[in-house]
This record gives structure tokens, sequence and C-alpha cells, in this order.
């Protein structure tokens, strides 16, 4: 693009000064005689002219190179040749093709004064045009004059003034050249429309066919002669000229004469003796005065139509014709629809937009889950992906799409070439005049919006063109048709067709075939879409299959990977387009977003000096762009950029003017990103170019802006480590960068204003500095191989879906900013919790007895408004004091509706679950209450029976059956009122509530991966270093270099720590679940928040004291998972417990049997007492239960204590049997787990002592103490049934006075209430003793029903023998040896004083007995050992680098 290069000289000899030497004194100092001698036998060196060397080229250049050469000198703003004679034959060829690629802009005002903007391919603009000829030998240079007319700072037409022009020519004369001048909109413009002027090279009088074509095209005519003379061979033609209708300006250069109209558009002008610029403004008002009456307009494509003997390229290459033909054939079935509307668009391509939109999104969800999803949700979304490639695979090909894959598959390389560039063409040509106009649309939109903005007044308008904006920018989105979206289609069919693993029924190819479509494509020169920005996705499957391709048809190439960032309108394309001639798939208006890739051949030259094959330039469109806005999302623009930034082995960042702010939130997120994609190993560099500098000395200048620039990326890459706990301090750490050489100033592009100001040569200049740079660093690198950028591409992009958290924000700061809000929205919303839990627990009492019946959101609404208002006045001394209160304002009205709607969450929910208890003892109350009734009825149904079945009363099949029939009808009216309490699922609430916490971004497969932190070997992997652990100067370096190869070391004194501090935790944690009460309360997932909000904060503290590490959050969630599943079955079991005391269904099954024994009395006549007898004995049997279970387990827990002999010392007994056990079984991993985790190791133990125990001395201990146990019980029993007969027969008493004595006896032994008989009707009977023979006889039968050998299950937790010995001997200090993990012996838990040990485990050449005081040097001593060791170790590896 540099225009000078026109004007390099070029000869056929050496650039010399030529001399002659004579003796001077021979011309005796007469200086007319040595002239005239010196002139004799010389003479000119022979000069090739520059336009000879253009048309020589342009001659032998094929089709494709044409086209270039004349887009490349239209960029130029140079003329381009419009009819060409052919040197040999005379043969007019006019190259419409070559014109093809060429758009102009320009604005011009409307009669109201409204400036117009124009963006038009110029084969198809509609303007005048002025021609220019000569006649004769004039002493004016014509192309000179037309320059001035044009743009009199550059030669637009080169002419015989400029730089290495010569005398002769061999290849102009003849040729037609053509400029456009293209207005500004402003009031100085020389004419106030587009106009086109072509120059006929040479006489005129030579070349008639081509003044002919030009007269007849021509809105106005200019000749150039010297003067008139009807003598003279063109006297003819200037006549026929002047008798036209047309106007004619005559210039003479032998004429003294101003601007003299002869008649009606006839004008003279004299160029003699004058000056040029009063010629050119005489020459200018001339030809404006003309071109309003002049009703001829010009178009490229109709030159042909006036002359036959014209040869159109375009017609005579047959490749270009068919390829034209076939892109028009597709074109036809598009032409007559408006593609605005987004139907339209999905008819000719209905595998993309809805369809992959909807698949890029699930598999986004599946790449995240949430923490309530289970494996089942997940494969719910599989199965619906598949769906939608189902739906995909059976969608009918469009006729167009058809067409493309014939026109591929077909055609030969340059016919397909031909092909592709015509369908872009004719796709542009289509789609231009939409897009031009909703650009327009969208401008004024915007223009409204933000006045209405401003104004707070009119709110409804304001939304109004807000959704009119998002209105257009859809409109945009569908009118946009290009040639991506084309290849975006196919790539969809084949990933559709390679799901199903079918061919599509109506596909001409198999679908196999489709990725070598693509291949050839990129062989060619053409761009292919890497990431589809619309759908925010990468076709891995396609882009896969195409890179397969590519290896099979070149060979594994290695490739050099060069990314380019950039902000829309950046200048970005037309530096690509300058450095390496790509023009990529986006063209002009259109508005498309995504990644794209293009080859670019690295020459033989170039490969001597580099180790690859070929550049792979990867380019981004669309970022931060405004019609996209309404679509767009930081989010995807952020993933945009990350991705490419990670692909590529350098980065040119792209930024507009020296202000870097756009691109710098991009960057830090960026950076961001990569700390957190830890599995995809990534080693990008990259160049900062800034674009449009006007300061020639920016470079030198700017030095305190570049120490500014590398300030504040260092500052951000800080911030971002700080939050990610990763090591760098500087952006070089993440992404390779030299501040000195990596950063570039560009001039301005146009030297002057648009549309008619030239390339700037210093851009040109700058662009070929830029390019050995990019130059320098591939040099030093060895690339990529093309199936390892396979590979790069499928991780990465992997590893961006799983890392979609950081996508969402602006910058660093906004991140950091947003998880200080996260941990203050957690201690706010456990405030909540928390009180509403106190709450809870007050209202459950008052349920439990009897207080209240029915619990109402207002009054937990009251009871929680104190917590409420206080964390409301938090929340807003946060938003409004925080040192970030700019940036955190953003999210204040989204975290107020989180807040609200956690705060009526949280009452809901404690509403339902208390009003499910009140409906549960209410249901109790209302089963016993109805008992009364249920029992009437069976007594008068026996009595019905007894008649009916007089003599057959022994018959318990018809019993059984009446009883069956009537309890089935009773209990399913009972159930259907009162929901099941339903089983919980404590990892699955988990894992929802750690999403919550991490917003959801766990890593899919974390839990599939999560390690039991119990048993790991260290806590390496676990932990990184602090930011300031002491280390300075050069050893920081050294010491971080080391780290960063071989991770971070624990010394054994951290590794302890880590160890007392995970002990610590399950120790604490197993306290809170026993505060919980399950088994009475029930569960509920506030338990587990509390747990982690528990665990978070202790690991918190610890890192805020005198350690060298912090945890990395793989540490917390596997700490909390390994306690969560820890106490997985102990909090189900309790919860269990609960259930089978409340669920109503398992509640109304208990008493079946009980039921069908009345039942069966009532039908053999029993009396009231004896039935009344029974129904006690019933009541009575879960607590003999009970209190049998307990009492054995307190009898058997003694007698071990005596008799086992592991069991029956102390702890330091226990702990000899231990090691006996393990020395016997020879298990490694037991072995490990007792000197890593001792206190759950004694526990199991014990466990498994008390399970052995019981197994063994079922038979001889176990089963007697029971037996002896439930006949003092039954004694007790009888007993107190005695006293409570006797009470009342003397006090005349009634039955409930009999059983609140009956009550009062056993309230030592049993846990019973009175009120569990309330309701129940029994006759009054007097006979007492009666009532004390039913349950002396029911007794032993309900005693023999109590299975002996299911106790320890059957007995809550805390009474279990192993329980009460593991309490006897776990209550005490744990904390172990750091050398050699022996436990301390003290039998205080947090005692005070030092821990001891009487014997110290085998260590090195550590002393048998070592006190207090010497375990303290040791191990003072063993941390400063750990250091120098590591710093050494650090030395060690930084040197051998």
């Amino acid at each position: 693009m540099d225009y000078r290069a026109r004007y390099i000289n070029e000869t056929n000899g050496q650039h010399h000064t030529q001399q002659k030497q004579t003796d001077s004194s021979k011309f005796g100092g007469d200086i007319f005689k040595a002239i005239s001698l010196s002139n004799k036998g010389t003479s000119q060196s022979e000069r090739i002219h520059p336009m000879d060397v253009q048309m020589a080229v342009f001659h032998h250049a094929d089709g494709f190179l044409k086209q270039l050469m004349v887009t490349k000198l239209s960029q130029c703003q140079y003329a381009l040749p419009l009819l060409v004679p052919d040197p040999f034959t005379q043969q007019i060829e006019f190259p419409l093709w070559t014109f093809r690629q060429i758009n102009k802009s320009w604005k011009m005002r409307n009669t109201n004064n409204e400036i117009i903007s124009q963006t038009q391919p110029i084969y198809k603009a509609k303007t005048p045009m002025v021609s220019f000829f000569r006649f004769g030998s004039v002493s004016s240079s014509k192309s000179q004059l037309m320059n001035s007319l044009i743009n009199e700072k550059h030669n637009t037409f080169f002419h015989r003034n400029c730089p290495g022009s010569s005398r002769t020519r061999v290849l102009m004369d003849g040729v037609v050249e053509i400029a456009w001048f293209c207005p500004s909109g402003k009031y100085d413009d020389k004419f106030t429309d587009c106009v086109a002027f072509c120059n006929l090279h040479g006489d005129a009088g030579d070349h008639e066919k081509q003044l002919q074509i030009l007269t007849e095209m021509a809105s106005v005519n200019v000749v150039l002669l010297p003067q008139l003379d009807r003598n003279d061979r063109s006297a003819d033609i200037i006549q026929n000229l002047y008798r036209t209708t047309k106007p004619l300006i005559c210039l003479f250069t032998e004429d003294e004469s101003s601007v003299i109209q002869i008649e009606k558009e006839k004008f003279k002008i004299g160029l003699k003796y004058r000056n040029q610029s009063d010629v050119s403004e005489e020459l200018r008002r001339a030809i404006n005065d003309c071109l309003p009456k002049s009703s001829s307009t010009f178009r490229l494509v109709d030159v042909s139509k006036h002359s036959k003997d014209i040869k159109v390229d375009e017609e005579d290459n047959d490749d270009c014709r068919r390829g034209r033909e076939a892109a028009q054939k597709m074109m036809s079935l598009i032409e007559e629809k408006d593609l605005t509307k987004i139907k339209i668009k999905e008819s000719f391509l209905p595998c993309q937009e809805n369809l992959w939109h909807k698949w890029s999104q699930k598999n986004k969800e599946l790449h995240q889950p949430q923490g309530d999803e289970l494996e089942k949700k997940i494969s719910e979304k599989k199965t619906e992906m598949m769906e939608i490639r189902e739906k995909q695979y059976s969608s009918d090909i469009s006729e167009f799409m058809k067409l493309f894959i014939k026109g591929m598959d077909s055609h030969a390389k340059h016919e397909k070439i031909f092909f592709l560039k015509w369908l872009r063409i004719l796709l542009d040509e289509h789609t231009s005049a939409d897009l031009s106009s909703l650009h327009n649309k969208y401008n004024e939109t915007w223009k409204t919006f933000i006045e209405l903005k401003d104004n707070s007044d009119k709110p409804e308008q304001h939304k109004a063109k807000q959704a009119d904006l998002e209105s257009i920018s859809k409109q945009l989105q569908a009118a946009a048709f290009g040639l991506e979206h084309i290849m975006r289609e196919i790539g969809q069919i084949y990933e559709s067709c390679s799901s199903v693993k079918k061919n599509k029924k109506d596909l001409q190819i198999h679908f196999s075939s489709l990725p070598s479509l693509a291949a050839e494509m990129m062989i060619s020169g053409f761009p292919l879409e890497l990431m589809d920005g619309d759908a925010a996705h990468v076709p891995v499957i396609w882009i896969s299959a195409v890179l397969d391709q590519l290896i099979q048809k070149l060979g594994d190439q290695r490739v050099f990977v060069l990314s380019v960032l950039g902000i829309q309108s950046s200048g970005k394309s037309t530096m690509l387009n300058a450095m390496f001639g790509l023009q990529f798939a986006v063209s002009a208006g259109r508005c498309t977003r995504g990644a794209f890739m293009q080859l670019v051949k690295v020459s033989d030259e170039m490969k001597t000096q580099m180790n690859f094959d070929y550049i792979l330039v990867v380019d981004t469109e669309g970022l931060r762009s405004l019609e996209l806005a309404g679509r767009s999302t930081t989010h995807h623009d952020n993933e945009l950029a990350t991705f490419v930034v990670g692909l590529g082995n350098l980065t040119l960042i792209n930024i507009f003017g020296e202000n870097p702010s756009e691109m710098q939130d991009i960057l830090q997120i960026v950076v961001q990103a990569f700390m957190r994609m830890k599995e995809v190993r990534l080693n990008p560099s990259c160049v900062f170019v800034h674009q449009n500098v006007s300061d020639v000395t920016a470079g030198e200048k700017n030095m305190e802006g570049r120490r500014r620039l590398q300030k504040t990326l260092d500052e951000m890459t800080k911030l971002a480590a700080k939050d990610e706990i990763c090591d760098a301090q500087c952006f070089s750490d993440v992404i390779r960068f030299d501040v000195q050489n990596d950063v570039k100033y560009f001039a301005q592009l146009w030297e002057g204003s648009p549309p008619m100001a030239p390339p700037n040569p210093n851009y040109c200049e700058n662009i070929q500095e830029l390019k050995k740079t990019i130059m320098s660093h591939a040099s030093k690198s060895h690339g990529i191989m093309l199936k390892d950028l396979k590979k790069r591409i499928k991780d990465l992009w992997e590893a961006l879906l799983n890392e979609q958290f950081v996508f969402s924000f602006r910058n660093s700061l906004e991140i950091s900013a947003y998880r200080k809000l996260e941990t203050e929205y957690s201690n706010w919303s456990w405030s909540l919790r928390s009180a509403m839990m106190e709450t809870e627990n007050k209202l459950y009492n008052l349920i439990e007895n009897e207080t209240i019946h029915k619990v109402e959101e207002t009054d937990l609404h009251k009871q929680l408004k104190e917590t409420s208002e206080e964390v409301k006045k938090l929340m807003s001394e946060f938003f409004e004091k925080d040192k970030d209160k700019d940036i955190l304002i953003q999210w204040k009205t989204s975290f107020d509706i989180k807040i609200k709607e956690l705060h009526k969450n949280i009452v809901k929910e404690t509403k339902r679950k208390l009003n499910e208890i009140l409906d549960q003892r209410d249901l109790k109350k209302k089963i016993d209450s109805e008992r009364t009734h249920h029992e009437n009825t069976l007594y008068e149904k026996s009595k019905e029976l007894a008649l009916k079945l007089k003599g057959k009363a022994k018959d318990k099949e018809t019993l059984k059956k009446e009883f069956d029939l009537f309890w089935e009808q009773s209990v399913k009216k009972i159930i259907r009122d009162t929901p099941a309490i339903t089983d919980i699922d404590i990892i699955e609430d988990l894992r929802k509530i750690l999403s919550d916490i991490y917003q959801g971004r766990l890593p899919v497969d974390h839990w599939k991966e999560s390690e039991n932190i119990f048993h790991v070997q260290s806590y390496n992997d676990y932990v990184k270093v602090k930011k300031t652990c002491g280390l300075t100067g050069a050893l920081t370096n050294v010491y971080r270099s080391a780290k960063g190869k071989l991770g971070y070391f624990l010394s054994k004194d951290d590794e302890a720590q880590i160890k007392s501090l995970v002990t610590d935790v399950v120790q604490q944690t197993d306290k809170i679940i026993q505060s919980f009460n399950i088994s009475k309360m029930g569960y509920n997932i506030s338990y587990i928040q509390q747990l982690t909000g528990y665990i978070k904060k202790t690991l918190t503290k610890h890192e805020e004291e005198q350690v060298k590490y912090v945890f990395k959050k793989e540490f917390f969630m596997d700490l909390v998972y390994s306690i969560c599943k820890r106490t997985n079955k102990r909090i189900t079991d309790q919860h269990r417990m609960f259930r089978e005391a409340n669920d109503p269904m398992i509640y109304v099954e208990k008493k079946r049997e009980e039921y069908y024994s009345i039942f069966q009395k009532h039908c053999h006549g029993a009396t009231s007492a004896a039935i009344f007898g029974e129904i006690i004995c019933q009541k009575l049997k879960e607590p003999i239960e009970q209190s049998l279970y307990k009492k054995t387990a307190r009898d058997l827990a003694g007698e071990m204590r005596t008799n086992c002999e592991s069991l029956n010392g102390n702890r330091l007994n226990l702990e000899k049997h231990i090691l006996k056990k393990l020395a016997e079984q020879e298990d490694f991993d037991k072995y490990m787990n007792y000197i890593k985790n001792p206190r759950d190791h004694f526990k199991s133990f014990i466990r498994d002592e008390v399970s052995r125990y019981i197994t063994d001395k079922f038979i001889v201990s176990v089963l007697p103490k029971m037996k002896e146990n439930i006949k003092l019980l039954q004694q007790k029993i009888m007993e107190a049934a005695h006293k409570s007969t006797e009470h009342v027969q003397v006090i005349r008493g009634d039955v409930g006075l009999w059983l609140k004595s009956f009550k009062q006896q056993l309230s030592g032994e049993l846990i019973f209430s009175e009120k569990d008989l309330s309701g129940v009707k029994h006759d009054d009977f007097e006979d007492f003793n009666l009532l004390e023979d039913a349950i002396r006889q029911e007794l032993p039968a309900i005693m023999s029903d109590i299975r002996f050998n299911t106790f320890d299950k059957k007995l809550d937790l805390t009474f279990r023998p192993d329980e009460l010995l593991t309490d006897h001997f776990c209550q005490c200090c744990w904390v172990q040896c750091p050398f050699c993990k022996a436990i301390c012996t003290n039998t205080i838990e947090n005692h005070n004083g030092d821990h001891s040990v009487p014997f110290h485990r085998a260590w090195e050449s550590i002393p048998k007995r070592i006190d207090s005081e010497a375990l303290g040097i040791e191990s003072r001593f063993q941390r400063l050992e750990s250091s120098i060791s590591e710093f050494k170790d650090a030395a060690l590896l930084a040197n051998s680098d």
C-alpha cells in the first residue's frame, strides 16, 4: 500500500554522471563553446517508464493478480486501467473483473442540507463521467491538470513531471484510465456528487475506438489541444464533439484567454502563460456548470455495451464465466427475498441460528452444572443435545446449499476460486443496500436514544427506543449473509451427520467429504470461521475434521499461529491486508463476530530463517461492536479474546490511538482466565500496536506511556493472581511481553482527509517494522504442528467452557470487587439463616408443648425483622463506603433482590417445615382421636360379625379379610391429606451449596476426581506459597523460577500443622452435627451450609496466622466433601429415625397389628379391661425396647472395660493393642491411616472390638444380660400395675387416675405418657384387678416380640456401647509429634502446658526420650533447615537453567 513504489527509478544502465575530460584552455573561457562541444556524443540514459512497468505486469498477470493489482491501486488512490489495448493485436480489453472487489464511500448533501452516506461496489455505482483527451503534441500535462481537479496533493494520474517519468513509453498509449472523485459532504468539496474521470493516454486521433466509447459514455468531454486548425487531422472529430448535445470544454495550450462560454454548455479555456491553479478552478467551475444539465450517467458494467469489439475479461475467461454462472444460479434463489426477516435466512440455512444456538447453550450448561443438578439432569441435557442434532440431521438441505456443495465439489481449482469470489461479490452486492439502510437507521435511533437518556421525564420513550435498537440489531444480524454463513451451515451439516453417524438423504456427497472442501478453500487462501461469535461457540468436531484434511493434503506442517485482537474499527483489517494481503470473511457493513483463521504460505527464502511452513493468522471480528450491543455481551467478547490469545504463538493487540483502556479491560480478563485454566499449557506472547498516532516521534516521547502501560498490566496481573492464588507477579509472567521492543506506534493510515486521501507512506513503513518484529518472534519459536494445533483448539475450548465465571466481568478489579461482595453476601445470608434457625428452634418447642397451632409468614417476618434491618444497614454501608463502591454499585440492585428473595425463601421454607411438623403432630392427634371412633366401629362390627358368624368364630381368614378392607380404606384417607417425609441426599445438597458459593464455577468432574482428604499422602497439591514469604531481591526470582517448575513443597512442620487443622475441623464438625438434634427435628440443608461456613471461616483464620502458604479452593472443597461423606451415614440414620417417628405412613403401619389384635378381641367378645390391658402393653413395647437396649449397652460397656484386653486399661494400653493388630494384619494402608488419622483409627478399632465382642459373646454374655434386664423390667411393670390398682381401689378412682399412677411408678424406668392413651375409648370398669390380670397375660407376648440380636442397630447412636467407650477413650489430647507422629498422652483435651509422650517412634537420629523443651528446639531447627533446603534447591535449579 506504499504509493511511492511507483516512483522507483528504473534504467537499463547504472545511474551515473557523464563526464568528459578535456583541456580547459581549449575553450578559451567561452561557456557557449564548452556547452556546445559537451553536447556532442552524449545522450540521456535510457529510462524505463514506471507506467510501462505497471502495464507489463498487468499484461502478464492472471485474473486474480490483475484484480489484486487494481484493488491495491485503488487503495493508493491511483487511476485504474479501464480500456487496455493488447500490445500486439491492439484488441481492446475491458478488465471488468478487476473492479469487482472495489468499494467506494462518499457523503453528499440532499435538498434538505442533510448529509447522506453512500458505500457502493464501484462497478455498479451510477455516476456522471468526465472524459479527457488530447489531440496533437501539447506543452501542458493533461494528467497533471486532472490531478488538480481530483486531489491536488496526490498524483492520481501519472504525468510527465512525476519522479521517474521519461519521454519514451511503450505500453501506455491508447490506455484509458479511470478515477473517481468522492465528496466528503463538506461545503468546500470540489464536486457535490461522486464523479468519474477518464483519461485517454496518447493522441486521441490515433485511438478512435477508445475515443468513440468515451465520448458516448461521458457526461462532459474535455479536449486538450494546441490550437484549433481546420486543416488539422483532428478537426473533424472536434467538430463532431462540438455539434453533439453533450457539454464540451476545449483547453488550448497556445491560447492565453481565461474561461469563455462560447455557447450553451460549450467552453473555451486558454492555458498559455497562465497560473495552473487559476486554470484548474475555471475548469472545475465549468464542469460543475455542465454536470447538472447533462442527462448522461455512467456505470462500469455498461462499458461493453458501447462497442461489440471490446473484449471483456469476464466473458473471455471460461473459468470466470462458469464460476459467475454457478454463483448467479445460487443468487437467483434469494434475489427476491427480504433477508432482514430472520425466518427467511433460516429457510436457506436451517442447521444454524436457532438449532445451533440451542445446542451451544446446552453444551455450555453441561460443562457448567449448577449445584443441584443430578446425574439424571446431566443425562437429560445430553439427550436434549442429541435431539437437536437429530433435528439438524432431519432438516432438509435447501436448494441454495445444494447448489453450493455442487459448485464446490465439481469445479476445477481455478473455476472453484472464481465461483467463491463471485459468490462473495454477489452476496455483498445483494446485502449492501439493506445493511447500509439499517446502519443509518441504527445511528439515527441511537442519537435519539442518547438524547432521551439524558431526559429523565420520558422513561417510556427511552425504553421504546432501546427496544427499537435491539430490533434493528437483530435485523442487521439477519441481513448479514456471507460466505462465512454458508460455511457455518456446511459445518453444522457435518457435525449433525457425524453425531448420528448417518449421511443426509438429500446430500449429494457423503458428509465425510465436506471437511475436504473447507480445507481446499483454506489452501486457496480463503478464511474459515474458527469460532462462531453469534453462538459464542467453537464447532470442535468440524474444525478438527477440517484440520485433519489439511494434514492429509499438505502433510503435518509446522505453523506459526499469529492471533490478532482489536476493537471493531481500530484498523486491524487494514493492517492485516497491508501486511499479508489478507481479505477476511467480513465485508464492509457486515455485522459478524467471531474468530477466523487463514493460512499464509511462507516463501522458500523465509523458510531458511524460520522453523515453519505456514503462518496461520487468527483474526477476531465484532469486539465491542455497537450494533451488536443488543445481543453482544462482555462475556462473549472476553471469551473470544481469551480463545484467540491462548491459541496464538504471538498476539498482535491492536489499539486505536494511544489509550489502551478498552483492550486493557479485555486483557485483564484474558490473564485471569489463563491463571484459572491450569490444565491447558499455554505460553502466549504479545505485541501492542497503537494505530493512528499522529506524532512521528511518539515512540521516543511516549516512554512514560509505556511505563504506565507496564505498570497497569502488572498491577492488574497481581490483582488477578491474588484472587486465583497464583504466583504471577507481572504481566509477562502470564503473557510474554517486552515493553521496550513489543510496543509499536503506527502513523495515521491516511495522508490527508478521507475519502480522497491516499495511504500514509509512514504507515507502510510501520507495517514493515512490525513485520520484522513478527518475524523476529517467529524465528525464536518452533510454532506448532497441525495435529498439535487441533488438540490445542480442543483443550483450550474445553477449558474455556469449564471456566465461564471470569468472562462476565470487564476487568480484574471487577472480579476482585465481586468476590468481596460474594463474601459479604455469604455473611449477610448467614445472619438471616442463623436468626431464622433460632426462631425455628423456639417455635419447635412451642409446637411440642402445644402452645401454638399455626405458623404464619407474618409472624416469622416479625421475628426476623430486627436481623433483616441490620442486614440492610450493613449492605447500605458496604455499597456506600467500600473503596470499590464505584464498581460495586452496578450489582447493588441485583444483590438487593437476592437478599429479598433469600429472606422470602427462608421464611417460606421455615413456615413449610414448621407447618409440616404441626400437620404431623395434628395427624397423630387425629389418628389417636379417631382411634376411639375406629374402635367403636370395630366393636360394633365385631358384634355384628359375632351374630353372622355364630359357630364360625374361629374363621381367622374371614376376620382378616374384613379387617384388611377396612384398613386399606382408612389408611388411604389418612395418607392422602398429609405428605410423606422424603429421603435426603447430603452430597447433592453440598454440591448445590458449593455451586452457590462459586457461582456455578465448579469443575464438571470435580466430584468424580476429588480425593478423600483424610487419606492423602501430602498436602503439597492443596497449597500455594504466600506472596509475603520473606524472600527478596534476586533470591525471589530464583525461588519463584524453581517453584514454578517443581511446585510448592511443604515442610514436615507445615504438613503437621495442616494435619492438626484437619483433625480439629473434624472434631468440631462432629460436635456441630450432634447439636443439630436431627433425630428429633429432622434434617435441613442449612445444616450443611453451617458446616461449610464454619470450615471456610476456620481455613481463613488459619491462613492469617504465621504460615507460609495459603489453601487452594480445592482444599476447601475436598475437605468439606470428605467430612460430609464421612458423616453422611450418621446424618442419614438420624433422619431415618426422625422419619420413622413422624412420617404418617410409617406411623400408621406400625399400628396395623395393634388394631388387628383389638379387632380380633372385639370379635371374640373380650372384656373392655382385657382390651385396654392389651393397648397398654402395645404402648409399652417401644419404651421397653429402648430401656432394655440402653441398659444392656451400659452393662456391656462396663463388662468390656473389665473383660476385653484391649479396652480394660488406659489409652496407652488401647494403642498397644492397635499396634499389635496392625502388625498382625500387615496392611500398609491401615498403618498409614493410623499414623495420619489416629483419632478415626481409634474409633474404628473400638467399633470393631465391640462388634467382635458382641458377636463372640452373644450367647454367653449379651443374651443373658438382655433376658435378665427384660425380666427385671417385667417385674417393675407388674409392680407398678399392682400398686396403681391398690391406689385406685383405696380412693375409688377411675381409669384416668389409674393411668396417672401407673406412669409415675414407671417414670424412672420408661419414657411413657398417659396422653398416649387419652382418647382411646374404653368402657368404664371398676374391676382393676381384671385390668392387672390382662396386663400380666399380654406383657410376656410383648416382651417376646423384642429382637435381641438387633439392639445395637435400633439404639440411638449416642447410647451404643461403642460410642460410650469412644467417649471414654477419645476425650483427650490428639496432638501429634511433628517428626514421629506419636500422640500426646495427656488425657485432657486442650490441656495446659506442653504436649508430651513417653517414647518417640524411631525417626532418623532423634533420641528415644525427648522432653518438651528439646522437642520445641528441634522443631524450630527443622523449620530453619527446611527453609534453607528450599532455597538451595531453588538456586541449583535456576543455575541449571
